[in-house]
């Protein structure tokens, strides 16, 4: 019985590892840079991207505090201040050093 356990134990400890390597390699790093020439003032960004990207505290890294609808995303290394519901773009601040 004790063995059985013990096998069981295994099984779920080495599928919960193997799934979490499954999620890790889906993960889409959104601090590394790539340059988005499409996202400017008065476009939009795309809801995959929008939804992929982190929200930012805005206080933490001194951009304009958003106005209402509004908020700040970090996506692939890029600030995008953008309209929550249509994404409308009111600023993108891209890391023009690359």
């Amino acid at each position: 019985m004790l063995q059985s356990r013990n096998v069981i134990s295994a099984l779920i400890i080495s599928s919960v590892l193997m799934s979490g390597a499954a999620l890790a390699q889906d993960h889409h790093d959104n601090h590394t840079y790539v340059r988005h020439n499409e996202w400017h003032k008065g476009a939009k960004i795309s809801h995959d991207d929008w939804n992929r990207g982190d929200q930012v505290d805005w206080r933490a890294h001194h951009l304009q505090a958003p106005r209402a609808g509004y908020e700040w995303r970090e996506v692939d290394g890029n600030f995008v201040l953008a309209a929550v519901a249509t994404g409308l773009i009111a600023t993108a601040i891209v890391d023009s050093g690359h």
